[in-house]
């Protein structure tokens, strides 16, 4: 059999070994879809760090076709467990990584496997992909960065990111698919009863304001819109509300939301929204009101904007009710 290409998962602390060992599965099964007059195969390696030995690179600690010479094609750095605060620097890895890609070996990470990623400066200039609740945190820590954390996976070319914490299945497809084609890649996936590559986080991020800004008189304004989100909330009266001037309010909202307020207010009305679609049989006219659209049809343009698909879809994707 040809290899067509080694892929090597990077194990670091407080990684998601469910997500190492998962892709490693799923390139094993691609395998086995491969057509028989043209059978190939992904080696897939494992590398960590001797914690023992400070300063040192990661080396091979598993190998599914054991040879001692490697030529990496890919190397992924999966999620972690913990919370990107809690994840500890890893400045021996960060430099591995940036060795690879100075070699030619292609780069990937899957949610907030990104921070590692971001730690060796590969993704400086970069538009990338995270998991939605951590993007403002890689944005505020890595400035230089372009964050898109509404994409599931990101193709750069050389530098590939996928978002969500169980986006490694969507990566793992994608590079079956560029490596072994998309028959390989839709029989991975019909096996393994998973979709095929997603290419949106937008239907599953939630609507996460901010509130701890420090600004009382925007504080005061926030908490009215998420009191009533159907309300009179136009510039007007929430700048009264906050006891401010139009345009003081407009740039302090701004500052410390990092929306303006009519994007704060659509947010909100659409997250209310999203909540009678998956617990309630209401209509969708009644839902538009409610959320206070008197326009459905403008209610539907603003929901499929911010969520990625219409409030029918969502409904038949997300509704627990019968």
């Amino acid at each position: 059999m040809k290899c067509v290409a080694e892929i090597g998962l990077l194990i670091y602390p407080d990684c998601q070994l469910s997500a190492v060992y998962g892709m490693t599965d799923l390139f094993r099964i691609a395998t086995e879809w491969t057509p028989e007059a043209e059978r190939s195969y992904i080696r897939v390696t494992h590398w960590r760090r001797d914690p023992t030995e400070p300063k040192a690179p990661p080396v091979c600690s598993w190998d599914s076709h054991p040879n001692k010479d490697h030529k990496l094609d890919f190397v992924i750095v999966p999620p972690s467990i913990v919370m990107p605060e809690k994840m500890a620097n890893l400045p021996d890895e960060a430099a591995w990584l940036s060795d690879r890609h100075g070699t030619g070996t292609r780069v990937c990470s899957v949610c907030a496997g990104a921070f590692v990623l971001a730690e060796s400066g590969l993704l400086q200039g970069r538009k990338i992909t995270t998991h939605w609740a951590f993007a403002d945190q890689l944005a505020r820590r890595f400035p230089d960065i372009a964050v898109a954390d509404q994409h599931m996976v990101l193709d750069d070319g050389d530098i590939i990111t996928a978002g969500g914490i169980l986006a490694w299945t969507d990566l793992g497809l994608t590079l079956v698919e560029r490596l072994m084609g998309p028959s390989v890649m839709l029989a991975t996936a019909r096996f393994l009863l998973i979709d095929p590559p997603r290419n949106s986080q937008r239907p599953f991020a939630e609507f996460l304001p901010r509130f701890d800004h420090g600004d009382s008189s925007i504080l005061r304004a926030q908490q009215s819109v998420h009191a009533d989100p159907a309300g009179a909330n136009g510039l007007t009266e929430l700048s009264a509300l906050a006891g401010l001037g139009e345009r003081t309010f407009l740039r302090r909202f701004s500052a410390a939301t990092g929306l303006k307020p009519t994007e704060y207010v659509q947010n909100a009305r659409i997250a209310k929204a999203r909540e009678s679609l998956e617990l309630t049989q209401d209509t969708v006219d009644q839902i538009s009101w409610d959320a206070g659209y008197e326009d459905t049809s403008a209610f539907r343009k603003v929901f499929k904007r911010l969520i990625g698909m219409t409030p029918n879809a969502y409904r038949l994707r997300f509704g627990v009710t019968a």
